[in-house]
């Protein structure tokens, strides 16, 4: 069996003591312990040692929590701070009073009357507090009750320490009576070697079938590259990327769209609301026009009476549709091809394939004469560039498009899966921004893409910190 040098060595420094820990064997081979421990990992490998690894894991304080060391939780420094009440408006001056507040209430420490705080008598110091006096002694703690809370608190931060144990086996010291020859090994050649033609070197051997240590670069979450990916392919098909904010008013986000003031979605269990209310565009009275009897047009509209005073509330968008009609209000001649990429907001329960926010990809297209056949060719044309070839329609509702479809795409293993919708814009949608050709328009749901690319089962794990997930998946993104 050929040996480096640096095994051998590791089997000279093993003789006499049998067993010794990477730092020690690193003082008397004069090398660091990191290269001691690649050493006994290659010599593992040959069955001439064994290596154990221990971990051990240790809090210390963070930043923050440094800067509470020796006065106490900020909760138990307010609460300290005043006597048995305080008025509410005066305890808020405290430095610490956004952090502390809520903390003495979910801790039972004080009850809040009419602006008046009061301490309850329940003071008693929980287990973080028992920990964190203890970090503040010792300076770091292992695991143990109230440890977590602080972690969760961001008040203390993991520390894990790996060591490791190197013993030589049978077959080590077989190698050891055979006897070693620790002649020093060439592992680079010089510019003066090769030019002399040195050829009595003693080289040393390398074991090209030997896998290397692996190296994890940096790179881009797949999520994102799925999302790059997208917004690459539409801009190649020649589409222009449109873009808007998060909140938007109940008027682009449901009237202008022709949703009727009384539809299910605009339900408070369906739909984020806010507090703030946004004064309607200029122009808004042929949209509600258009919901009371059908403005202009052959439509009866919705009947009722619209209010504006509805339309005026701000929601967490419940899709990008709200910009592209926004797009064609400010673009209403043609040519228009427009696409977003954008997070919406919905009061989903969460479970493995829903989420309460996620992305949507969102495009339209306007032009003279377009029709349903180029909707549905540009819709396999783009599910084909991403890596779909077997692409079906059905025929599908949604309130602001008529025809409308649902995209299917054939995945091995699941058969027909539905990707998103589409159709024409309806005219009661078109009409009150004075656009007069056709507008063909799609969107879908980017995490469906996502989990059929890389072969997820539970949406939760594309928002997750899984390191160990992002290295393992590869970079050009799964199935294709």
């Amino acid at each position: 069996m050929e040996l480096t040098l640096n095994e051998k060595k590791l089997l000279v420094a093993l003789e006499a003591v049998g067993s010794a820990d990477a730092a020690t064997l690193a003082e008397k081979m004069d090398a660091r312990r990191e290269a001691v421990v690649q050493y006994a990992n290659l010599a593992g490998d040959r069955g001439l040692v064994d290596v154990e690894k221990h971990v051990s894991r240790r809090y210390v304080p963070t930043e923050e929590g440094r800067a509470y060391v020796g006065k106490g939780l900020p909760e138990r420094q307010v609460l300290e701070s005043f006597d048995e009440t305080i008025p509410m408006r005066d305890l808020q001056a405290h430095p610490l009073a956004k952090i502390a507040i809520g903390w003495m209430r979910k801790k039972g420490w004080i009850a809040i009357n009419g602006g008046i705080v009061q301490k309850t008598g329940n003071v008693v110091p929980g287990p973080d507090e028992a920990a964190f006096a203890r970090v503040g002694e010792s300076g770091s703690i292992e695991d143990g009750e109230g440890v977590l809370d602080l972690l969760r608190r961001g008040l203390v931060a993991e520390e894990e320490t790996a060591t490791y144990t190197v013993s030589i086996t049978p077959r080590g010291r077989e190698i050891l009576v055979e006897g070693l020859d620790l002649q020093e090994e060439v592992g680079t050649l010089t510019r003066d070697q090769i030019l002399s033609g040195a050829k009595d070197l003693p080289l040393r051997r390398y074991d090209v079938s030997k896998l290397p240590k692996r190296v994890y670069p940096g790179k881009i979450h797949p999520y994102q590259r799925l999302i790059d990916e997208m917004r690459r392919v539409l801009l190649d098909m020649g589409f222009t990327e449109m873009a808007g904010g998060i909140v938007q008013s109940s008027f682009w986000n449901f009237d202008a769209l022709f949703q009727p003031q009384d539809h299910p979605a605009r339900e408070m269990q369906d739909t984020f609301f806010l507090g703030e209310r946004w004064p309607l565009p200029k122009g808004f009275e042929h949209v509600r026009d258009m919901h009371e009897h059908g403005g202009g047009t052959s439509s009866t509209g919705w009947g009722g009476t619209w209010s504006a005073a509805k339309a005026e509330q701000c929601v967490l968008r419940t899709h990008t549709t709200s910009l592209s009609i926004q797009h064609l209000a400010t673009h209403p001649e043609p040519p228009v091809r427009a696409f977003c990429i954008g997070r919406v907001y919905r009061r989903e329960a969460i479970d493995p394939t829903h989420l309460a926010e996620f992305e949507q990809l969102e495009g339209i297209v306007m032009d003279e004469d377009v029709n349903f056949r180029h909707l549905l060719g540009f819709l396999k044309e783009f599910y084909a560039k991403m890596g779909f070839e077997k692409v079906r329609f059905r025929p599908g509702y949604f309130p602001y498009t008529e025809p409308s479809v649902e995209p299917e795409v054939y995945v091995d293993g699941l058969g027909w899966v539905e990707l998103g919708g589409a159709g024409i814009f309806r005219q009661e949608v078109t009409a009150p921004f004075g656009v007069e050709h056709p507008v063909l328009a799609w969107g879908l749901g980017i995490s469906r893409v996502a989990m059929l690319r890389l072969g997820l089962r539970d949406l939760r794990q594309l928002y997750r910190s899984d390191v160990e997930w992002i290295r393992e998946t590869p970079t050009y993104g799964g199935r294709r």
